[in-house]
């Protein structure tokens, strides 16, 4: 049973913003532990914090590449530099269950990040990966997958969601 918990949608935290993660401690080693953990009991590529009710700048991503597992924390990061080609990716999230929708972003970024000591790191990311990437960032800068759509579209999937929640919930 994982110690956390995935948020609905829609709920208002998707609309906050993160605040930058500041103490580099054992409550930010055992929170993240949590966030993996998680994100494995929910079978998820990746998961921002304030999907989970907090409002940190974290992120838990593992693409679980020929089936292993690979867990990456990033910690307070930030797109530093993204490529002008773009790409296509089908998205869905663990907190708007039940829905999908092709989201277009760029096809390379270039992260900075601290790891769990604090210490600073850039990696580039391309395809896949930093479509995730890009994905879990945006929930912890208040904005989610479906503000890429139409308001017509967003609605629609939102009632989706919402009656596949309700569906979820009478099983």
């Amino acid at each position: 049973m994982p110690a956390l918990t995935p948020v609905l949608g829609p709920d208002p935290i998707f609309a906050r913003i993160a605040q930058p993660v500041a103490q580099f401690d054992d409550s930010l080693k055992k929170l993240c532990q949590d966030m993996v953990e998680t994100l494995y009991a929910e079978n998820a590529v990746g998961i921002g914090a304030n999907m989970l009710g907090i409002l940190q700048r974290i992120i838990v991503i593992d693409l679980q590449e020929a089936g292993l597992r690979n867990p990456q924390i990033f910690i307070n990061p930030e797109i530093i530099d993204s490529s002008a080609d773009k790409q296509c990716t089908t998205e869905a999230s663990i907190c708007f269950p039940g829905i999908s929708a092709p989201i277009t972003r760029p096809k390379k970024i270039t992260l900075r990040y601290q790891d769990i000591d604090g210490t600073f790191h850039e990696v580039t990311a391309e395809d896949y990966p930093a479509a995730v990437i890009q994905h879990e960032i945006d929930y912890l800068n208040g904005k989610i997958f479906l503000d890429y759509l139409s308001p017509v579209k967003r609605k629609m999937l939102i009632r989706k969601t919402r009656k596949f929640q309700n569906i979820a919930d009478h099983k």
